[in-house]
């Protein structure tokens, strides 16, 4: 290994390979084919990020009868109404048309017999979309663009209070590469593995998200000193037991019910309150654990009256997003008869990640998905403040970002040389820290340490999702450790320095997460922030977005941001288990949600 300096010049630079950075790359050379698009990689284009494995359906997309506005309501219901409208709006208007560009890019779509793409879900379109990512991949690399695979970005150049690039390390080759850039989008996907996993040993990666998204767009702004938003909104999946794989398919495309180890459906018991609305996500994972807690557990997907044909159809759809899911579903267990029907599936709550795409985890941004540091745009799953993006509303964000960027790209920047040098200096130094140590901690033994912290004190699974200011404060003090021990990680090869790396990412992101949890003193999203002190939702003082900036004395300062509605009438929904919401505003001692 070398620790030999590389350089390069652009003038879009692309961090991050994944949904939104292939399409960034393909826009930006097809809206400004003068422009030099360097987009660099962890990984390889072909198979990274959440794609990685294919999806079965586009879960962002708008049907006939169904507008921008009306997909804002339908979000802001979910979000219990801290939600960005303007990033909601402007991205829901571009959704169709990524869905239909990716489409004539060889993404195979079924259609109904109008020729519209296939109904799953209200917002939802069933794709064959095993083959996605390299189909997105190839086109970024006929785009013209360079792309530079198994190049991990550590941090970013910032000079005079603007990011003019970035710096990284080869994860085959360990040298160190120096990108100067006149603009810089962000897109490298959310946090995985800040808590102990579902699955134990070697199948800890059996997980939801992408075992390999570690938070670094994330860990490399917060170093930078921008501002991020709602960390305290943590995305919990309810997933089939043991392979982890998505619900959605069975519950949407079969209309399998929940029902608990008695057989009873038992979501209506919970949600009678609601009156006929629907039932937000963490609804349905709440009343799982609910049904746990009461000792009426495991619960299942009932798939009594479906035909083994159609469900061996579905079983065929996990190969385009689950292949290794789709084999453990075929097995005896899942086609056992009972009594001449389909024996259920089991269902439980994963760990917690902290993802944009699905949950409102992120960077603070402005319409053009400006971050707060001049020269940074941010895209997909690290930009916070609008859910439910997944794939196609990633790409519309990328598209957003990349036209913004082509329009401003011919400011002139100043860039300090002095500054710059000896920066780049001091990141090389950090990034290689690791291979100076023989005797010190390899990396798997931090993060198994990340994710005892983050279990047993922030809310894991062994605590039912719920947390207290008590477990916060121990949690703070233990990460603060961490990150002091964070000197004695050792590296003996490029691929344990990547792993070093990959944990000192995720111990940052989990130290910003742990100061919003304890920030919001209310519960307004059920299991995916519970405040166990803090039991009820409380729009009187609560109703805002919760944001942080880390400074560089590792001092993390906490902001609040008003929630800004558009024209557009909502009714929020009541807590899950019927608890009473406060609203009038009174003293300090109701407001605090006791």
């Amino acid at each position: 290994m070398t620790s030999e300096v590389v350089e390069h010049n652009c003038d879009l630079l692309i961090i991050g390979g994944g949904a939104a950075g292939c399409v960034a790359a393909v826009e930006a050379r097809e809206r400004a084919p003068e422009l030099d698009v360097l987009l660099l990689e962890k990984a390889h284009i072909y198979r990274s990020g959440c794609l990685a494995a294919g999806i079965s359906a586009l879960n962002a997309y708008l049907h006939p009868g169904e507008t921008p506005e009306s997909f804002l309501r339908y979000v802001v219901r979910e979000t219990h109404g801290i939600v960005r409208d303007d990033l909601t709006l402007t991205m829901a208007a571009e959704l169709n048309e990524q869905v239909r560009k990716v489409g004539s890019w060889g993404l195979p779509i079924p259609r109904d017999e109008l020729g519209r793409p296939l109904k799953r879900g209200r917002a939802s379109i069933k794709i064959f979309g095993e083959r996605i990512k390299p189909i997105v991949a190839k086109r970024a690399e006929a785009s013209g663009a360079r792309i530079l695979n198994r190049v991990n970005v550590t941090g970013l150049a910032v000079c005079e209070g603007r990011v003019v690039g970035a710096y990284g390390f080869g994860v085959r080759d360990g040298r160190f590469h120096v990108v100067r850039a006149r603009r810089t989008l962000v897109c490298t996907g959310g946090a995985s593995g800040l808590y102990r996993p579902s699955n134990p040993g070697g199948a800890a990666h059996r997980m939801w998200y992408s075992p390999f998204n570690t938070g670094a767009g994330l860990a490399m702004g917060i170093r930078a000193g921008a501002e991020m938003t709602s960390f305290e909104f943590r995305f919990i999946p309810l997933r089939i037991k043991d392979a982890i794989a998505p619900t959605g398919e069975i519950a949407q495309w079969l209309g399998a019910r929940q029902i608990n180890a008695r057989g009873e459906r038992y979501l209506e018991k919970y949600y009678q309150h609601l009156g006929g609305q629907r039932m937000t996500t963490q609804d349905r994972l709440h009343a799982t654990l609910m049904e746990h807690r009461a000792g009426r557990g495991p619960c299942y997907l009932d798939l009594r009256g479906v035909e083994p044909r159609r469900l061996e159809d579905t079983v065929r759809a996990y190969l385009s997003m689950a292949p290794s899911s789709a084999m453990i579903m075929s097995d005896e267990a899942y086609y056992a008869r009972a009594g001449g029907e389909m024996a259920p599936i089991e269902i439980t709550g994963g760990e917690p990640h902290v993802v944009g795409g699905h949950g409102l985890s992120g960077y603070w941004v402005d319409a053009q998905r400006r971050t707060t540091l001049p020269g940074l745009w941010a895209a997909g799953d690290v930009v916070g403040g609008v859910p439910k993006k997944y794939a196609s509303g990633a790409w519309a964000e990328a598209v957003i970002a990349v036209r913004d960027m082509i329009d401003a790209h011919h400011a002139d920047i100043s860039v300090g040389e002095l500054e710059l040098a000896e920066q780049c200096r001091a990141e090389r130094a950090r990034v290689f820290a690791p291979r100076a140590h023989r005797n010190g901690v390899p990396a798997i033994e931090m993060e198994e340490r990340l994710q005892k912290v983050m279990d047993e004190y922030a809310g894991g699974i062994s605590q039912q999702y719920g947390y207290s200011e008590g477990g916060l404060k121990l949690a703070k003090l233990h990460l603060s450790r961490l990150e002091h021990e964070q000197g004695a990680l050792m590296a003996d090869d490029v691929h344990s320095l990547l792993l070093c790396h990959d944990v000192i990412d995720r111990i940052t992101v989990a130290q910003q997460l742990v100061a919003h949890m304890d920030h919001r003193k209310e519960t307004r999203w059920r299991c995916y922030q519970e405040r166990l002190d803090h039991p009820l939702r409380d729009d009187a003082r609560w109703h805002v977005f919760v944001n942080s900036v880390r400074h560089p004395d590792g001092r993390i300062e906490m902001r609040e941001r008003q929630v800004e509605r558009a024209q557009v009438q909502v009714v929020l929904p009541p807590l899950s288990d019927g608890a009473v919401v406060r609203r009038r505003r009174n003293d300090a001692s109701e407001t605090n949600g006791q």
